[in-house]
């Protein structure tokens, strides 16, 4: 009789020297984003933060989780892996800043059937490029190979965020109050959210997506739609640091209409006028393509406002002058009134691909 088989992890599909090889070769990718209170070394069971090193007295600490969703699908379909680890960042630090407070460290979990280390080293390039841009520290991770959880060449992402604020300067809400204005920062494009919208209509209106864009002949439609979703910290930490910035909403999923109910106390609505920034030709696109309702777009997409900023009428001039010097295009899109809490958004044909007037409105 022959001896029997000696069974291997490997044999089972799962690899544990490409795993190694993989932490090996991002230790500098994590290394690149050290900050004060991390130095962003890898290959520990935990990572460690130093608050005191990070200049804070008395903070609360603030954490955030979010995933890309079905923008991979996109990404693995037509290998472009290099942004949603930005994405990945960014849907939470951008979360963690509404809450007023510094993104310090970020982790992240890498799960796929079978690890193909030269994508997953794309992706976490990604990831350590969000986090400098977020001005956070990469302190660890998790590569997990799962042989039959997953289709070939699938893959899936989440994130994990902290920050900190210090005590009494965290942004509740408590803050906002009739009269004040609501300034809008453009996004860089669908961000992430609204893809399997996208991608159904991909599917059926059958888009070349490796084809110049209608909308921009000067880009290709798979560039434009997965463009890396904006991070906004850097632009904004300064401002709610001085004071200046009542409540921020980080317009994802729910778009405006559901978002910016979130951060309004009881008895206060925002009203925000659709005429007040043009509608960019992304979402132009995408509304025609499926003739969407314009109320459908202002549930399902940021319609070109990534985040909404709350501020007192007398210090938006100041603050647009501070965002359009970091970089950021700014809108004044509506206001604070009292009312029912909840998010009235009104339009017409000039700024919407549709039937003017239109009004949606969500209570909160």
């Amino acid at each position: 009789m022959s001896d029997p088989e000696s069974y291997t992890y490997a044999k089972a599909g799962v690899s544990i020297a490409l795993g190694n090889a993989l932490v090996k070769a991002i230790g500098p990718l994590a290394k690149s984003t050290a900050r004060p209170g991390a130095d962003a070394t890898l290959g520990g069971f935990g990572g460690f933060f130093d608050l005191k090193a990070a200049g804070y007295s008395d903070p609360l600490l603030v954490a955030a989780n979010d995933g890309v969703g079905t923008k991979l699908k996109l990404a693995i379909e037509t290998d472009r892996h290099d942004g949603v680890g930005i994405d990945l960042v960014a849907m939470c630090v951008n979360d963690l800043i509404v809450q007023g407070a510094e993104p310090l460290f970020f982790l992240d979990y890498f799960a796929t059937g079978r690890l193909d280390p030269g994508v997953a080293e794309r992706v976490i390039a990604g990831i350590a490029q969000g986090c400098r841009i977020a001005g956070c520290a990469l302190i660890g991770g998790e590569t997990a190979e799962m042989p039959g959880m997953y289709a070939e060449g699938d893959y899936d992402l989440a994130g994990f965020a902290v920050g900190a604020v210090e005590r009494g300067q965290a942004l509740t809400g408590e803050q906002v109050k009739a009269g004040d204005l609501i300034l809008g920062l453009a996004s860089s494009g669908v961000h992430s959210n609204g893809f399997s919208l996208v991608r159904r209509l991909a599917a059926d209106k059958g888009w070349k997506l490796e084809r110049p864009a209608l909308f921009d002949q000067e880009r290709l439609l798979i560039e434009a739609l997965l463009e890396p979703t904006r991070i906004y910290v850097r632009s904004l930490l300064p401002l709610i640091r001085a004071g200046l910035v009542h409540a921020l909403a980080h317009i994802t999923g729910g778009g405006l209409l559901e978002n910016i109910p979130r951060i309004l106390p009881g008895g206060l609505h925002a009203r925000i006028d659709a005429d007040a920034w043009p509608q960019p030709r992304l979402m132009a696109f995408l509304q025609a393509q499926g003739n969407i309702e314009p109320e459908e777009m202002a549930r399902t997409f940021n319609c070109g406002i990534g985040m909404a900023v709350v501020v007192d009428e007398a210090d938006a001039g100041e603050v647009i002058r501070a965002l359009e010097a970091a970089g950021e295009t700014v809108h004044r899109i509506g206001r604070i009134e009292q009312g029912d809490q909840g998010c009235t958004v009104l339009g017409s044909a000039e700024s919407w691909s549709a039937r003017a007037p239109w009004t949606a409105t969500h209570r909160g």
